[in-house]
């Protein structure tokens, strides 16, 4: 009958073990009826999608907030406000968990994901929770109440595991002290307390017992708490209530009390029914998992979800929407990518990082916080489409025209734009002449191929207009590459024609002998007119993918559509605030300069991105100490947040990203 009810479809499968594991006593008949139902629905009603599994990477839809920036939902008053307002009583109450303190993860038993790996155990992370139930039943035959502590926990778990006890529940005290942080919004709000010489006493409901809250809060950066009234140890619960009628007992019935916390029954109805003023402080993760990617690995999405969380709503600020998409949507993504770059730098023993301008900027300024010890390795490097287009001209010929011709056809450009473009204006007069042209025509469809001819037909000048460039290059590369024999050129993508026309000039034509290898972030996809573009240097890996490619994580490769605008959405993560590279160039002395287009007249919001990007860069440095290897973050994970933004019922958001979004000229 399970098999027949549950089993059968994967989507009631998902849906029904989802609602039984929030499930305790009588909520259990309840799911049993919305099982029965979803069989119903399926079977009677013909709802076939109940068919798909609620994983499935294009079945997640979040609607995105779009009204103002996500931060602006939890934004509270300063914490010196509340702390006034909190002075006003006696006595004041705090919950610990998810109020003074906080966690990296979406939910608490995400833990034991990181238990289980110290303690090399399988599916640990389900025995821990289940073992903590039984318990609780067993307390509760015996006693009539579900309050336990950790030592009762772990001798029930090593009884039925075999782990040692002692052992596994240190380990798991120490996880707690390693992962628990401030929230740094009631840090400041009991410090101000604090100078006020308040009474502030701490309540819970929690298996860790007092010393443990004690030695907790302690590492978190707080002082001692006038008292602590903790469930294990009282054999009574906020959720139940009579806690909050044993502090008073105790403390005096005739003070006045406040109680701030996050559970909406616990905290605030069994607060205000026993006579405390309560005080709502949201849960971040119940706040933020409605926009948060749920279609990830668990412990790189828990950790993550876990993060964003926690900085976007714990109430201290209301961040800008350009912040936003950068730590958001860009933070995950420029972390795993600079991972995967040091992994692959360490394995094939690279002598230079080479990040290219202007995607390389932000990627080479969060590589240096991530692996400060590589500082001298990497260098942010001057390169451009167009810069390689006409040095390279002569061998790339087909992608020259292809590219300054073909991809503006019917587009309004004028042919003084065009040969503007490729610096190629004192030979405008001769072409129109020739070709009955002026130099205001537009470039169609119709006209192309007579400008392309003409093109053709005086190639030698047209690349003598070059010969200066790959001069004053030569130079500049010289001494970036100079005593490298291997090295790497990052950029975002997508054909990598980029890093692998920088291989052929530095090599064939400047001859430099050192082997470059291109790093893209995501290749050319099945949406592309030239999907297998880069196939050769993919397969042979003389250029490397993270996000994806036609060989790893098929799924993103079929989603992501630049028609649809996801390259560009990709591109303003990493865009740079300073002006586009137009080419290298010699000045009188005969020594190369650099230049560039005008500084972006959008500096200040592409710096906001990229504040965004490196403060999460840093928070997630922060906690690499502890998670060791589980920090890992795969191509597939780090693209997930950026799921939700492409999607098409969040075109609301895409417009206001837009807004973020330079002219493309070429």
């Amino acid at each position: 009958m399970y098999h027949a009810l549950v089993n059968r479809v994967i989507g009631i499968q998902e849906r029904y073990k989802k609602a039984r594991n929030n499930a305790k006593g009588a909520g259990r008949v309840l799911v049993l009826i919305y099982l029965m139902g979803l069989n119903i629905s399926y079977y009677i009603f013909r709802n076939k999608k109940l068919a798909q599994s609620e994983k499935n990477p294009f079945y997640e839809k979040k609607k995105l907030f779009i009204k103002d920036s996500e931060s602006s939902l939890s934004k509270r008053e300063i914490p010196e406000k509340l702390a006034l307002e909190l002075a006003k009583y006696d006595v004041i109450s705090f919950d610990v968990f998810d109020t003074l303190v906080l966690r990296p993860f979406s939910s608490p038993t995400d833990l034991f994901f990181l238990l289980g790996e110290r303690l090399g155990y399988f599916d640990f992370k389900r025995i821990r929770m289940e073992i903590e139930w039984k318990t609780r039943e067993k307390k509760y035959k015996k006693e009539k109440h579900y309050e336990i502590n950790l030592d009762e926990i772990y001798t029930l778990l090593s009884a039925e595991t075999g782990i040692d006890k002692e052992q596994a529940m240190k380990m798991e005290e120490e996880l707690e002290y390693s992962y628990c942080y401030a929230n740094p919004y009631m840090y400041q709000v009991v410090e101000e307390l604090k100078k006020l010489k308040k009474k502030m006493i701490i309540t819970s409901d929690m298996y860790l017992n007092t010393e443990q809250i004690k030695e907790l809060l302690h590492r978190c950066g707080y002082s001692e708490f006038s008292s602590y009234y903790v469930s294990c140890d009282m054999v009574q619960s906020k959720s139940k209530g009579d806690l909050f009628d044993t502090i008073k007992n105790i403390e005096g019935k005739n003070q006045g009390y406040a109680h701030i916390g996050d559970n909406y029954i616990a905290d605030i109805e069994q607060a205000k029914k026993h006579g405390f003023t309560p005080y709502y402080y949201a849960n971040v993760n119940a706040v933020g998992m409605p926009y948060r990617p749920e279609d990830m690995s668990a412990i790189t999405g828990g950790i993550y979800r876990g993060m964003v969380n926690a900085h976007i709503h714990n109430g201290l600020m209301n961040y800008s929407r350009e912040y936003e998409y950068g730590y958001i949507y860009g933070g995950l993504f420029v972390t795993g990518y600079c991972q995967f770059i040091h992994k692959y730098v360490e394995e094939h023993q690279v002598d230079k990082i080479l990040f290219l301008a202007r995607d390389g900027d932000i990627l080479a300024k969060a590589y240096v916080k991530l692996y400060p010890d590589e500082k001298d390795k990497l260098e942010y490097v001057y390169w451009s489409r167009v810069a390689a287009m006409k040095m390279a001209a002569k061998y790339y010929k087909y992608d020259y025209f292809r590219r300054f011709l073909y991809h503006k056809v019917n587009q309004q450009y004028t042919l003084k734009q065009i040969f503007s473009s490729m610096e190629l204006l004192d030979m405008l007069s001769e072409c129109c002449e020739k070709e009955k042209l002026t130099a205001e025509t537009q470039l169609t469809v119709n006209n192309v191929s007579k400008v392309k001819a003409y093109l053709q037909n005086s190639w030698v000048r047209v690349l003598e207009h070059y010969e200066e460039q790959l001069i004053a290059g030569k130079q500049y590369y010289g001494q970036v590459l100079k005593g490298c024999k291997n090295a790497v050129a990052v950029d975002i993508g997508w054909a990598g024609s980029g890093a692998v026309t920088l291989d052929y000039i530095v090599n064939d034509i400047w001859k430099l002998d050192c082997n470059i290898v291109g790093m893209i972030a995501g290749t050319n996809t099945c949406h592309d007119a030239e999907p297998d573009a880069s196939e050769t240097f993919l397969q042979t890996g003389k250029l490397v993918s993270y996000l994806y490619s036609q060989r790893e994580n098929r799924d993103i490769w079929k989603l992501h559509n630049s028609a649809q605008g996801h390259n560009l959405y990709w591109e303003i993560l990493l865009d740079a605030p300073m002006g586009s590279f137009k080419g290298f160039y010699l000045n009188e002395q005969g020594i190369y300069e650099c230049r560039f287009k005008e500084t972006d007249e959008k500096a200040e919001r592409i710096e906001e991105v990229q504040k965004g990007i490196l403060d999460f860069t840093e928070q997630f440095q922060s906690w690499r100490k502890v998670l060791g290897r589980m920090s890992c973050i795969s191509g597939r994970d780090a693209y997930a947040p950026m799921v939700n933004i492409e999607n098409q019922i969040n075109k609301g958001y895409m417009k206001k990203v837009e807004e973020l979004m330079d002219d493309v000229n070429i």
